[in-house]
């Protein structure tokens, strides 16, 4: 074993007295021999001296020091004893030498410190101040800054440059029900909330997320309830406020919305206003439009010759308060004073009831009606050589006077605002929608969508394809033309070809149209809006002893009332065709027309260049109408063929010269066509037969001079195949 090396470090001063000698310190390495401090006179340079020796010598040196009189002192420190003479800072202390015993030079130094696991905060501190350390932390950290700065831009970028994206009520169709005829819960024949609630399953299958029920207000039921004797109150026929509170809950459990009509412009004559204002009490007594009227016997000579929507005067005399009242509709629904302010403000506070129960929108019905001239002159004749005494049908007059008058538009604002209020949290926008004046002119109608800086409906309902008269190609391409080419720009379109006031499609135009009807539907920009069983294709009631056919019940299966009711009857007879034309029935068939509606809504909703891209028409004539729905960046194109009239074949190529000579069946009326390659240089279809055909095309149709006059966007969007995105600026 190598021997211990030490070194002896002596220590002496000089003062007045002489030299003093204090001593020997001994200094022992167990680590490594190091450089060990002695007095030269003790030993020889490189002397090497055993570990015996060291621990003799280290013991006798006490001893030594005690006998030549030194003081020893164990702490290496100055001992208090000592003279401060002895110890003068004028003294001039010995350096202690030093001499290397034994000691090899490479052993003296220190080896290299590294990095290592668990290091501690001293030993990582004197890393981290190195330069090839501190410069790669500074790379680093200017690396994640730049990172992030270009995330946010990134970010910024893409909010700024992406579309809007489609609301609630423009993804989806609107289904309308008719309370009454959608089904009975409690078997008293008359359709309920809780019946709605029972089937929510079937419009959820329809992949349909909007319902709009038609009027449930506890009213008189005249006018099928478009007369509310309280609007804070749900009708009995229909249930109670408890179970339209759990109509709604199970709805937006669903992720459905729920839209439910409004009818501002009058009341019931039961309604606690009118009986108040006919006995002129307090604000109550001009709630309504009242007018001073002479009666002779049976005979009224009323104001002026205003007639009712339902035909004879719109004048009424009271017994009560001694003047006539104005109704635009029947006699028993008195028209509201909306010329008084307060009469406004209850109408805003029953939106507001209505939107703090959780109700996402309105449909606001026969607003046109709202105001009425001031002056009360006559109307003018249709037929200026009529005698005026005779006129009593609605049809017969101009109604400059009792519609859409100054300062209406102002009042349906003030309800958008109202509305506004309750659509501040994200996702809960609440619609408006409004009817407007679709026989009247189209101007008219378009108003209902307001100006560029001030908002109203956000779309007046579409009647015009239900107000068709006659169906073919060319009637169709007129109705959809006549909206869009009068739609405010960035405004949303909608389509309806059905309501609870008009037959139902396969009873106006047929059974076998019904199919190529909602592939129409479906298919346009905009929104779609089917009336309840269109999915099916139910007709109207056949008796002539059924006062409103097309509201027959919902038919649901072939059983006894075709699944509607479990009691006895129903309030309007069950359609006779309810053991074939039926929801069960039909889900089970592949090729029926609740089938095809369903793969309708699925292509609209998940094809992005059908509900949201460019529509152009194409062709229409007597028997087809033609139009293609592209996407800006998107190469994926769909074409409708749409034959509304009898069978015909049509060369689309020589139409549009850059079309593929072959497209693929994505859909048809027909199932066993789907799937099929076409020729479309020869496309045929059968009377009442409808494609829906898919190409792919480097020179999309909109993008062409030719049919630029053809074309349409409502929300423009562009596809970025790179990113998967949508973005604005195409």
């Amino acid at each position: 074993m190598r021997p211990a090396i030490f070194s002896l470090q002596g220590i002496t001063s000089t003062g007045g007295g002489g030299t003093r000698f204090w001593g020997f310190f001994p200094r022992v390495h167990s680590r490594y021999a190091g450089s060990l401090p002695c007095c030269s006179e003790c030993l020889s340079p490189g002397q090497e001296i055993p570990s015996k020796m060291v621990d003799e010598e280290a013991k006798s040196l006490p001893m030594e020091l005690s006998e030549k009189g030194g003081v020893e002192n164990n702490g290496f420190v100055q001992n208090e004893a000592f003279d401060d003479k002895e110890t003068d800072t004028s003294s001039q202390e010995e350096m202690p030498k030093t001499c290397i015993i034994g000691v090899n030079p490479e052993a003296t130094e220190e080896p290299a410190l590294e990095p290592y696991a668990g290091m501690p905060k001293e030993v990582l501190l004197k890393f981290s101040s190195q330069a090839r350390y501190r410069v790669t932390r500074e790379i680093l950290f200017w690396l994640i800054i730049a990172a992030a700065v270009m995330l946010v831009c990134a970010t910024i970028a893409i909010i700024a440059l992406s579309p809007k994206c489609l609301d609630w009520w423009q993804a989806s169709p609107i289904y309308q029900i008719y309370p009454r005829s959608f089904k009975d819960s409690d078997m008293d024949g008359n359709g309920d909330l809780k019946g709605i609630q029972e089937k929510l399953d079937h419009i959820v299958n329809l992949n349909i997320k909007t319902v709009w029920i038609t009027s449930f207000y506890k009213s008189p039921l005249k006018d099928l309830g478009y007369g509310a004797e309280d609007f804070y109150d749900i009708d009995p026929m229909f249930g109670s406020m408890s179970d339209f509170e759990n109509l709604l809950a199970a709805v937006h459990d669903r992720g459905l919305k729920v839209i439910m009509d409004l009818i501002p412009n009058h009341t019931s004559d039961k309604h606690r206003w009118f009986q108040l204002s006919r006995n002129r009490t307090g604000k109550y007594t001009d709630y309504y439009i009242w007018q001073d009227c002479v009666q002779a016997g049976a005979v009224i000579a009323v104001p002026n010759n205003w007639v009712s929507v339902y035909g004879n005067s719109s004048w009424q005399f009271d017994d009560v308060r001694k003047q006539c009242y104005f109704h635009q509709f029947g006699k028993e629904q008195p028209d509201l004073n909306f010329r008084n302010l307060a009469v406004q403000q209850e109408i805003h506070d029953i939106i507001k009831f209505w939107l703090g129960k959780g109700v996402d929108g309105f449909s606001f019905v026969a607003v046109k009606f709202l105001l009425e001239a001031t002056h009360l002159r006559n109307e003018p004749q249709v037929n200026k050589s009529q005698n005026s005494e005779s006129i009593t049908a609605y049809s017969e007059l101009y109604h400059d006077y009792t519609t859409t008058q100054v300062g209406m538009h102002d009042i349906i604002r003030s309800f958008r605002q109202t509305m506004d209020q309750y659509s501040s949290e994200p996702g809960r926008y609440r619609f408006m929608g409004s009817d407007g004046d679709e026989k009247e002119d189209i101007g008219a109608t378009m108003m209902y969508y307001g100006t560029t800086f001030v908002q109203e409906a956000d779309f007046p309902f579409n009647f015009y394809l239900i107000n068709m008269k006659n169906l073919s190609g060319n009637s169709i391409f007129e109705a959809v033309n006549l909206w869009m080419k009068n739609m405010p720009k960035g405004k949303w379109p909608n389509w309806a070809v059905g309501s609870p006031n008009t037959a139902r499609i396969s009873s106006r135009f047929g059974k076998k149209y019904v199919s190529v009807i909602n592939m129409l539907l479906l298919t346009l920009p905009g929104t779609p809006i089917t009336y309840y069983g269109e999915e099916i294709g139910m007709e109207n009631i056949a008796s002539g002893n059924v006062t409103f056919p097309e509201k027959s019940p919902m038919q649901w299966d072939g059983q006894v009332n075709a699944g509607f009711t479990e009691g006895t009857s129903s309030w309007l007879p069950v359609n006779p065709d309810y053991q074939s034309v039926n929801v069960e029935v039909q889900m089970t068939w592949s090729n029926s027309t609740l089938s095809l509606y369903r793969e309708l809504t699925l292509l609209r909703n998940n094809e992005l260049p059908i509900h949201r891209g460019w529509m152009c028409y194409i062709w229409n004539d007597s028997n087809v109408f033609v139009y293609v729905r592209e996407l800006d960046g998107l190469d994926r194109v769909f074409m409708m063929v749409l034959n509304f009239g009898q069978e015909s074949t049509i060369d689309l190529k020589g139409i549009v010269p850059s079309l593929p000579s072959v497209a693929t069946i994505r859909l048809s009326t027909n199932f066993s066509n789907t799937g099929k390659a076409v020729n479309t240089n020869t496309i045929k279809t059968e009377a009442g037969e409808g494609l829906v055909l898919e190409y792919k095309t480097g020179k999309p149709v909109h993008t062409m001079e030719a049919f630029q006059d053809n074309c349409f966007v409502a929300e423009k969007a562009c596809y970025s195949s790179a990113f998967n995105l949508l973005y604005v600026n195409c």
